[in-house]
């Protein structure tokens, strides 16, 4: 049976450079980083050429990058950790109502602590308005958070003007660019973000490591106490072995993603283009242009996202139905709901999303076998009986 990877989203398989830069600290290079002596120096020295790999990827300073578990770790000290820090400033916070959940439940424990949480709306591409921001920015607002790319859509938000106008109101401005970094270029220095969250798995790396930009001056609460680690702002031993691999995986995408950009993007808009053509009632999720290179996304009308993620994976097809946080609570996308969806057709959500390795026959093969699947569900479906009964 053939299989097609069409999530990249959940997880990148880890380039072969990468893997082989990771070995040796899995093995003979097995020093503690703390340590004083030869080999525990070495692996010192192996977290440092990594940090300043990662630092190159994103245009900053080594000393400005944190090395964290997950995206998901690097958003909850970016939020907690700057809003306490800040907390004598003010009180107020703006996240958009589409961030990942590690971004808004951060910001419902803040709300525990008194912290006032406001969300952002969205219009039907999942885009926040710029001009929505600096109208909810108050005197006590000490920082907004909007990601750079969302996961499900993979619309691109206006980043960079949102975070001159935090600047210009003198608010801190947080960007989730796990869906974003590694797959299009980002420069810090180009505008004014504080932090920024980035994570391995997107990019031909492992999992269960990722980083944190912190701007040079940005103080930061520390969410993780005991040990003198990442400068003394997130204690424990490091995970030597996976920052290597996020260092090489970094330092591969700087090099490669121009010829990533041009063998994916195709791709993408010939399912974009060729899908709603060959199923009925079938919406396109997400902004048309402004979206990641790598990502499709739909709601089919009438069907559940697990029913066609089973099915695609009997004919070997791997794709996703929401984010990979999320799919399995087998509950509407709150990405989907702000964007206006309702419930029944945000249901039906599934997402593909390519990777470097995809080819044309991937594509072809998928529209081969997801239309026959559509139909066989539909017949089951009873909306989509009384669909076509009302079309009579």
């Amino acid at each position: 049976m053939r299989r097609a990877y069409l999530d990249h989203i959940a997880a990148t398989p880890v380039a072969p450079e990468v893997q082989k830069a990771m070995e040796p600290f899995l093995g003979v290079k097995f020093g503690n980083p703390q340590s004083l002596h030869f080999i525990g120096q070495e692996a010192r020295e192996a977290i440092e050429n990594a940090r300043e790999q990662v630092a190159s990827l994103i245009n900053s300073r080594p000393e400005e990058i944190i090395f964290t578990s997950s995206g998901s770790e690097a958003n909850n000290l970016a939020l907690k950790g700057l809003a306490l820090a800040y907390q004598k400033k003010g009180n107020h916070l703006l996240l958009s109502s589409t961030e990942h959940q590690s971004v808004l439940h951060s910001g419902k424990f803040l709300e525990k602590l008194g912290f006032e949480v406001e969300t952002l709306p969205v219009d039907s591409y999942g885009r926040v308005d710029p001009d929505e921001v600096r109208r909810a920015i108050k005197p006590q607002t000490i920082l907004v958070a909007v990601m750079m790319a969302n996961s499900e859509v993979g619309t691109i938000q206006a980043f960079k003007e949102i975070a001159f106008i935090c600047a210009e109101k003198e608010v801190l401005f947080h960007t989730d660019g796990v869906a974003y970094v590694g797959n299009l270029p980002v420069d810090v220095e180009s505008f004014p973000v504080s932090s920024l969250s980035l994570a391995g798995h997107q990019f031909y790396g492992p999992m269960g490591v990722g980083a944190l930009f912190v701007k040079k001056g940005t103080r930061l609460f520390p969410l993780v106490d005991g040990g003198i680690q990442e400068g003394g702002r997130r204690a424990g031993t490091e995970n030597v072995a996976g920052i290597v691999g996020l260092g090489r995986a970094a330092f591969l995408a700087k090099e490669k993603m121009k010829d990533w950009q041009k063998k994916i993007i195709p791709l993408r808009d010939q399912l974009i283009s060729e899908l709603p053509r060959q199923v009925e009632q079938v919406i396109l999720t997400g902004h048309p242009q402004d979206r990641l290179p790598y990502h499709a996304s739909f709601c089919i009308q009438f069907i559940e996202g697990e029913a066609m993620l089973l099915n695609l994976d009997l004919k070997g097809i791997a794709a996703s139905s929401g984010s990979a946080c999320t799919s399995r609570a087998l509950k509407a996308s709150h990405v989907l709901l702000a964007m206006g969806l309702d419930h029944a057709l945000a249901q039906g959500s599934i997402v593909f999303s390519l990777i470097n390795g995809n080819t044309k026959e991937d594509i072809d093969y998928l529209l081969e076998v997801f239309p026959p699947i559509i139909t066989r569900l539909r017949k089951m479906s009873p909306l989509y009986a009384q669909f076509k009964e009302g079309q009579k």
